[in-house]
């Protein structure tokens, strides 16, 4: 084994930004395998005060195991950040969904397929102690 650091994985593109930092995706350079790379500001954590909150954050996505929530594969970090590698959910999130994809919306097939997703994934956090938000 390995130790994981920046250079185990190329990055690519930014899928999103939160709060601390930024989402991009990255590759396992050994593997090929895609995921989803969290960096979280060590600044913008110490100036928000969320060190408490960035700890909990990686120990509940060590906890998760279900294909409805996205769960941690790797933790490292550099300088500047923490780093956590989570499993990427192709096809992009809800939101896009909504409204790109067509007429803004969705039938109502489509809502009871996405809500009983939600609700799988919800239950798995439940068992396993986490409440969501």
């Amino acid at each position: 084994r390995q130790p994981v650091t920046k250079d185990t994985f190329r990055q690519y593109r930014i899928l999103g930004k939160g709060g601390f930092g930024e989402v991009c995706a990255c590759q396992v350079r050994a593997t090929g395998k895609m995921y989803a790379c969290k960096k979280l500001e060590k600044k913008r954590i110490k100036k928000r005060k969320g060190e408490a909150m960035a700890l909990n954050e990686k120990q509940i996505l060590e906890k998760v195991n279900s294909r409805f929530v996205v769960s941690l594969a790797y933790a490292y970090e550099t300088k500047d950040a923490l780093c956590l590698v989570l499993t990427i959910m192709n096809g992009g999130d809800l939101k896009f969904h909504i409204y790109n994809m067509g007429n803004p919306g969705f039938k109502d097939e489509r809502v009871v397929f996405y809500a009983a997703e939600i609700c799988c994934g919800l239950q798995h956090l439940h068992q396993e102690g986490i409440v969501y938000r």
